[in-house]
């Protein structure tokens, strides 16, 4: 693999021989081993580069961690950088040696503290198939300035991501939206600028795409304020990973935490709210939410949470033109048990419901059900009492099976 290459099936290419290395490893256990190595490499690139250009000019520290923190490089101490990682490749210690790279790199910057993958060292994971997918991303620049110019990282991360989720069948899908999803609800609400929240962001692909969206149209992304939550832990990490590697800044609490039970932002009104939650989940714990400030519209049934999820982001929009964009199961548009036909009255009442796109099939990794958009507006300024409805089942193309 030619360094920097970000042909056609650049991505398809890495991963197929990523994935070869995996052996009998489950791709839920493969994944973190995979990602926290991109990860590091990413950040290793970045400072190789810095420290090269440092080190030509003269008159700068090369080893001074002030001009990294700068330009907003993560410091790397030399005992985790990639040329060390590399020359153990072949050691039987290499999982020690990663495992203490991600373990220094943590404590030098404080905003990787609790999230790298640390268990490398362990006796189940093959220190040659480790060694030579070390070899393979060696060959690799994720962090340079020309990678990131053509977001070699993004697409890679993207991609295993993407494809971890369609390895593990249903417990990926749980924190994984495919990107066309993602891009489709972006370019309806475009989020500009302002407060951007997702209350279950997964490994953070609505961010990234936000972010995207940003600077294609010539904004910054200094322009807007990320706000999320995950209650999965190992799920909350990769998000934090996500973000890293794009410079991206977000508030996704100190910990993970259930978005019901334990709101992270109760005072957010965001301008624009992302998400994908879990369909038709049956043990929220609703029971123990009746009297909850969310539910304006009503309460919603303890035996699916789709009506909890929805009236969530309401609360949590800003009173003035905010606009929430979710992905739900069909089901969701016509459910009259336990009292939900009776909350989207109510929601179709206050005027908050502006769009409702039904989507292709089989689109997601692990469900098959028909799923749709809600687009969901805060004081409408036009189309006062109208919802515009968009039948886009037939729009879609296999791009590949799963």
């Amino acid at each position: 693999m030619a360094t920097g290459t970000t042909t056609v099936g650049f991505e398809e290419q890495l991963w197929q021989a990523a994935d070869k290395l995996r052996s009998n490893m489950d791709a839920a256990e493969y994944k973190h081993v995979v990602l926290g190595l991109i990860f590091l490499k990413y950040v290793s690139d970045s400072f190789t580069e810095k420290y090269n250009a440092l080190k030509a000019e003269g008159y700068g520290d090369e080893e001074d961690r002030d001009e990294y923190l700068a330009d907003n490089i993560f410091w790397v101490p030399k005992e985790a950088r990639w040329e060390t990682i590399s020359a153990h490749a072949t050691s039987p210690d290499i999982g020690k040696v990663i495992d203490a790279a991600m373990e220094t790199i943590e404590r030098e910057n404080d905003s990787l503290k609790g999230v790298l993958t640390k268990n490398y060292s362990r006796q189940e994971l093959d220190k040659t198939r480790l060694g030579e997918l070390v070899t393979l991303f060696t060959n690799i620049d994720v962090g340079t300035s020309a990678a990131q110019e053509k977001d070699v990282l993004g697409r890679v991360y993207e991609y295993f991501l993407g494809k971890f989720a369609s390895a593990e069948g249903k417990l990926g899908g749980e924190f994984y939206t495919p990107s066309c999803v993602v891009r489709t609800l972006v370019e309806m609400i475009e989020p500009f600028d302002g407060q951007i929240y997702d209350p279950c962001c997964g490994s953070g692909g609505m961010f990234c795409q936000s972010a995207r969206f940003v600077k294609e149209h010539q904004g910054s992304i200094r322009d807007i304020s990320i706000f999320g939550q995950e209650s999965n832990p190992t799920t909350w990490k990769l998000a934090k990973m996500n973000l890293a590697i794009r410079g991206l800044e977000a508030n996704l609490g100190a910990h993970n935490a259930d978005t019901f039970h334990d709101d992270l932002h109760k005072t957010l009104k965001a301008n624009y709210i992302l998400a994908n939650p879990p369909f038709n989940v049956s043990d929220w714990g609703g029971e123990r939410l009746q009297d909850d400030i969310r539910w304006k519209y009503g309460i919603p049934p303890t035996s699916n949470a789709n009506y909890a999820w929805l009236q969530h982001m309401i609360h949590h929009l800003n009173p003035v033109g905010g606009v929430a964009g979710t992905v739900l199961a069909n089901g969701s548009l016509s459910a009259a048990t336990s009292g939900e036909d009776s909350i989207r009255k109510n929601m179709i009442e206050d005027d908050v419901v502006e769009c409702i796109v039904a989507l292709p099939p089989q689109l997601f990794y692990s469900v098959a059900i028909p799923v749709s958009l809600w687009i969901m507006r805060k004081g409408k300024n036009a189309n006062k009492g109208k919802i515009l409805f968009i039948d886009a089942r037939n729009f879609g193309h296999t791009v590949s099976q799963v």
